[in-house]
């Protein structure tokens, strides 16, 4: 997993190889820079998009399906993601495990000075290593998959029901499970990694608060190797 910021704009990455040996050559390595520039120079917003992307005379997934043949693995471009700023604020990535966890954090703020803190800053670094630590599945309860929560739904029911619980009680059990699942999954909802007597959410009104502004987590991707 590789990321690239600079300024307003930041991309992540997952570029797949078959072993070890072949992620930590110089060749590997090469074209994973190569694979970068491209991206980054390009206007891609998505993975169909990163595929197609100019390079060397033929497309990204051309030029790596050549490049099989010459390093002697098969390896494939599988993710893609960009953020791209329009107001204040800042992009920030993290890479953990020598590649094998990559976040790409967007982070919204009411005043152009904040970005500068050191505070913020060290706000900003901060939840990514959260984020790769905790791999909270979204933002925030608006923003998690409903599909998600209906099939965990589904299995806390079916697990009260072999409980033995009534069913009529179920619909006063069911919303505690939900909260419970916002919780763990949720990264405004979760427990800061670094100090669990405050939430990620907590966290980020703390910091604004000390700094006169309003901070926003607006996005974030987080890419584990194969998963």
């Amino acid at each position: 997993v590789t990321t690239v910021v600079e300024g307003n704009d930041g991309i992540i990455f997952e570029i797949n190889c078959e072993t070890d040996f072949c992620s930590k050559g110089d060749k590997f390595k090469a074209l994973v820079a190569e694979i970068a520039a491209a991206l980054k120079a390009s206007s891609a917003k998505c993975l169909e998009e990163a595929l197609n992307v100019a390079i060397n005379g033929t497309t990204v997934e051309k030029y790596i399906a050549e490049q099989c043949a010459a390093i002697g693995e098969n390896m494939k471009l599988r993710k893609f993601a960009r953020y791209t700023m329009a107001g204040e604020g800042s992009i920030v990535s993290y890479i953990h495990m020598g590649g094998k966890v990559g976040v790409l954090l967007q982070v919204e703020t009411g005043k152009a000075e904040t970005a500068s803190a050191e505070a913020y800053q060290t706000l900003c670094k901060d939840i990514t290593l959260h984020i790769a630590a905790c791999a909270p599945k979204s933002v925030d309860s608006s923003s998690l998959d409903p599909a998600f929560v209906a099939e965990e739904q589904e299995i806390a029911k079916a697990q009260l029901i072999a409980e033995g619980k009534p069913e009529h009680l179920l619909e006063k059990i069911l919303p505690g499970k939900l909260k419970a699942l916002y919780k763990q999954s949720c990264l405004l909802s979760q427990e800061f990694v670094k100090d669990p007597s405050v939430s990620v959410e907590q966290l980020v009104a703390n910091i604004g608060k000390q700094l006169g502004d309003t901070i926003t987590i607006v996005a974030f991707e987080r890419f584990q190797l194969g998963a």
